[in-house]
């Protein structure tokens, strides 16, 4: 019999050694220790080193993709001219470029094979299983002899280039172990009303998530197809996803969801926006936050978004940006508005009793150096989630629902709609203070 050596003893490499062990002798090496009451042959012998791997002539590598070029990097010296370098990788063009690359100067002949079938779906025996094979850099009688061997054991056997494989294998073991892992990250679980469709998504839960996360990873990274896969994937499926919305939240009207709330700068822009565009039937959701915004046009709540992105002084709004890296959207328009802001407080309040300022992180950055020099001892806070809204703020003084030693700053139309007292207006740093607001619409249905 034959003696072959298999480089790697995890989960592919036993089922490597049951495929193999009743037509040769093999001897098996293993990072981790291997022990002969793990229901290995008595002809098996388990290698010591690396140099007792390569008395043999043909080495099987069933080993992590990621570490496959590192161990052919270290065993290159022991290579000899007899050798036939066989790998098992899920990928095949890098273990090509990396067989390649060691074995020149070498004479030792390499062939790449795939075995597209582990120990979950080999179970019941090897009757069909796929066996995919590329000759590569071996010679014609060594091909000939493996791929009637794997034939012989019932293997399908499939010859295909590392490109082709790579390419194919993208759209189907790719995908398959993508969907697997979002499958269980979701949650999904068995219940006694499943679908045929559900038990078959189960099916790929347990198919794919038995294999490491390493497995998962390497299929991800090493295949050079996987990521236009994986975008693609995103892409139709954020398609997908646009088409259970409504086409208009309201069909009677324009639904428009702002960053502010009744009085706030985000509504006086909208309000510009309106007439300059002569937009007929609209209604307005006042959402105080860009989360909020984004999070309502997203799920179809709005038609259309808004919220302030740069000002001319206190420049980017942090809480805009933020909030944008967690959605997909398109900008409409942009535009900007010229603004001022006052320091308001409650109309039962006098201004020696307030010492604090309670805004949006964008107004004081605006008004700095003017509040350094005329308000030096108030105290400067923002609002937590929504209340970092001043036109909240605003509502909540006129309503008496924060203490009267807290004041705010906005628009002075917030003093006509909550009942508050203007201190003092134009406290912008710069006489032309510019706000640049977006348009949002949601992602491909615009």
């Amino acid at each position: 019999m034959q003696k072959i050596s298999i480089v790697g003893y995890g989960r592919f490499g036993k089922v490597l050694y049951k495929l193999l062990k009743d037509d040769f002798v093999i001897t098996l090496y293993d990072k981790s220790k291997i022990t002969k009451d793990s229901g290995l042959a008595d002809s098996t012998t388990i290698a010591k080193g690396i140099r007792e791997i390569y008395e043999n002539d043909v080495i099987f590598y069933a080993v992590p993709i990621e570490s496959f070029e590192k161990i052919i990097s270290g065993h290159r010296k022991h290579f000899e001219k007899r050798h036939l370098l066989i790998d098992t990788l899920s990928v095949k063009m890098h273990p090509a470029k990396v067989f390649k690359k060691s074995t020149a100067g070498t004479g030792a002949q390499a062939m790449l094979t795939h075995p597209m079938f582990g120990p979950d779906s080999a179970t019941s025996g090897f009757l069909g299983l796929p066996m995919i094979m590329d000759r590569f850099l071996a010679d014609e009688t060594n091909y000939r002899f493996w791929k009637q061997i794997f034939e012989q054991k019932k293997l399908r056997v499939v010859e295909m280039t590392p490109s082709e494989h790579d390419k194919i294998t993208a759209d189907s073991q790719g995908l398959t172990h993508f969907i697997g892992r979002l499958l269980q990250s979701y949650g999904l679980k068995s219940t006694k009303i499943d679908s045929m469709g559900t038990k078959k998504l189960l099916e790929v839960i347990n198919y794919t998530c038995n294999d490491t996360l390493q497995l998962f990873r390497n299929l991800q990274h090493y295949n050079p197809y996987t990521k236009k896969m994986r975008a693609r994937l995103e892409e139709k499926y954020d398609e997908l996803y646009n088409k259970l919305l409504p086409h208009q939240a309201n069909p009677d009207c324009l639904t428009y969801g702002i960053q502010g709330g009744p009085g706030s700068f985000n509504e006086e822009a909208l309000l510009y926006h309106i007439e300059q565009e002569h937009v007929g039937a609209h209604r307005i959701k006042y959402l105080h936050t860009s989360e909020n915004v984004l999070k309502a046009l997203h799920e179809g709540e709005i038609d259309i978004g808004q919220m302030a992105i740069h000002n001319s002084v206190g420049g980017i709004v942090d809480e805009s940006i933020q909030a944008m890296a967690n959605y997909k959207f398109k900008i409409a328009k942009q535009f900007t508005i010229k603004i001022s802001h006052a320091l308001m407080i409650r109309e039962d309040a006098k201004l020696e009793e307030i010492i604090q300022i309670m805004s949006h992180p964008q107004v004081f950055a605006q008004c700095k150096d003017t509040l350094a020099r005329k308000y030096p001892n108030l105290a400067q806070t923002s609002g937590k989630g929504k209340f970092i809204d001043h036109a909240l703020v605003a509502k909540q003084l006129g309503e008496k629902k924060l203490p009267k030693h807290i004041a705010t700053m906005g628009s002075k139309v917030l003093a006509k709609l909550y009942g508050l007292k203007v201190i003092e207006d134009n406290l912008q740093d710069a006489k032309e203070n510019w706000t640049g607001f977006v348009l949002l619409a949601r992602y491909k249905n615009f």
